[in-house]
């Protein structure tokens, strides 16, 4: 197919744009008013573009509510893949478009794509959309899917830095030790060389020791002076407080939210203030 200058302008954008329709044009611009006597003129809502781009993936794109409301009201296919397996609600989803991904969720959009495909709950954690997040636990996505790049949603939350993402993630009951090809998300923390991430894996009962396979564990990827690479050192030499191992026992008894279900209970008020406030 030969790239003309029409076609080249618009390669770098959502898509390659050589079938694009004036009602991708519409969504895509959040106009309303165009769409809407476009569909009523019997424009098909379900046109897509040589990379199998719909105009309800452009308008959750964009965050055009009013847009994918129409869409979806004139049939538009709510799970339609693009040449990437991405579903409108990935893209709502990657882009943080909050009202987006309610709207597709509530007309039916799967949170739990095939084995191996794009997952909505992976891209929210790439992007380091945390509302969207807690809106895919809410609705069922499953924290253990597995991309076939980075593994889990756990793997990219910690690989990408986004310590909020991970946190509702872990709270939700997610594998702290899940690995892809040994690889855990304590290995993807070492890399990006974040502390905080470190210290929550570690919270959560995160294995310190574990090895990929190159043999390597999670220090090995971190400077020994680098701030990372000293507190790994620390846990490596120094033993679980009695506070820490406290802590993850009471997780694995009584789930990620043990906390805060031990702090509902009316007995021992100190030891209670001691696990959960300290």
């Amino acid at each position: 197919m030969e790239l003309t200058p029409a076609r080249l302008s618009y390669i770098g954008d959502i898509g390659f744009w050589a079938d694009h329709t004036p009602v991708h044009d519409a969504a895509r611009q959040g106009h309303v008013l165009q769409l809407k006597q476009l569909i009523e003129n019997g424009a098909c809502v379900n046109l897509f573009t040589v990379d199998s781009i719909t105009p309800l993936h452009e308008a959750c794109l964009h965050g055009h509510t009013q847009c994918v409301k129409m869409l979806l009201a004139a049939g538009a296919q709510v799970d339609a893949r693009n040449i990437d397996g991405s579903t409108p609600l990935c893209v709502a989803c990657a882009f943080g478009s909050v009202e987006c991904v309610k709207l597709l969720l509530a007309h039916g959009a799967k949170a739990n794509p095939p084995l191996f495909a794009v997952s909505p709950l992976h891209e929210a954690c790439m992007s380091g959309k945390a509302e969207c997040v807690r809106i895919m636990i809410a609705a069922g996505a499953n924290l253990e899917a597995h991309d076939c790049h980075f593994g889990t949603p756990l793997h990219v939350a910690c690989a990408t830095e986004h310590v909020d993402c991970a946190k509702l993630l872990l709270n939700a009951g997610a594998n702290v030790n899940a690995a892809k090809l040994h690889e855990t998300a304590f290995h993807h923390a070492a890399k990006a060389g974040n502390v905080n991430l470190v210290e929550l894996l570690m919270e959560f009962g995160g294995n310190i020791y574990a090895s990929d396979n190159r043999g390597k564990k999670p220090s090995d990827y971190t400077w020994p002076t680098s701030p990372t690479g000293k507190c790994l050192e620390h846990y490596e030499k120094t033993p679980l407080s009695l506070l820490q191992m406290s802590r993850i026992s009471v997780r694995k008894l009584y789930g990620p939210r043990g906390l805060e279900k031990i702090a509902k209970l009316q007995i021992a008020p100190r030891l209670i203030d001691y696990l959960c406030y300290k």
